[in-house]
């Protein structure tokens, strides 16, 4: 009787991808290692500056350009301005981009001073665009130094208001923030990330009304000047 082959490596491979996974483990767990992974949001803002014109007219926020290093649901820390890494076991519930396009959007509806605001796919018929390019979304040491000190929050967003049908640029700005950290943990700098986004959606906001309302005044919309063409 012969003694049967020993199974080789491909064949090893094989089994153990067929193996059942542990019934212990969650899904979360088994992407991280066995260590549960943190998913964090951010709030959009809601406190504004009073006295801000309601506009009437409606507008489409458009997903913010980005690079492929804020492009992801990881958390940024730039260690050095040619150099960036991700903290590890944590996450943004979405990517950078399209977090950042839902707050805008609910930042704008919060204000209260705008008819109507959506995304692309909302089939809106808009009479502005706002085009954003966030530029930098991520916690850095000051001085690179990450010994016994608490990180920075940045986030710098650039942004242009279109007009619509021709789309013209109306006006363009950037709004940056930057919110030391409580501490080095990581719930106090994600607490930071908040502060700073909550200040430049603010900003931005405001910005977008103030623009849009003075680029009515100087040039009315048509469906405004003439209705009557419009009904």
């Amino acid at each position: 009787m012969t003694s049967p082959k020993p199974l080789n490596r491909r064949a090893l491979l094989a089994l153990a991808a067929t193996a059942p996974l542990a019934a212990s483990c969650t899904p979360a767990q088994l992407l991280t290692g066995g260590k549960a992974q943190k998913v964090y949001v951010l709030t959009p803002a809601r406190e504004f500056t009073a006295g801000l014109s309601r506009a009437p007219w409606q507008l489409l926020v458009e997903t913010p350009l980005a690079n492929s290093a804020v492009d992801t649901p990881r958390i940024m820390l730039g260690e050095t301005s040619n150099r960036m890494t991700y903290f590890s076991g944590a996450s943004w519930a979405d990517t950078g981009p399209d977090m950042m396009q839902t707050l805008l959007v609910e930042s704008f509806e919060n204000s209260r001073r705008i008819v109507a605001v959506g995304v692309e796919r909302s089939g809106l018929r808009a009479d502005f665009i706002l085009k954003t390019d966030l530029r930098d979304f991520h916690a850095n040491y000051k001085g690179h130094d990450p010994s016994n000190t608490a990180p920075e929050a940045t986030v710098r967003i650039n942004a242009k208001l279109v007009r619509l049908p021709r789309r013209n640029i109306v006006a363009g700005d950037t709004f940056e923030a930057t919110v030391r950290a409580s501490s080095p943990l990581l719930d106090d700098i994600i607490r930071a990330f908040d502060q700073a986004t909550g200040a430049v959606l603010r900003r931005i906001v405001e910005w977008t009304l103030q623009q849009g309302m003075a680029n009515t005044e100087a040039y009315p919309l048509a469906w405004i000047a003439e209705p009557a063409a419009f009904r």
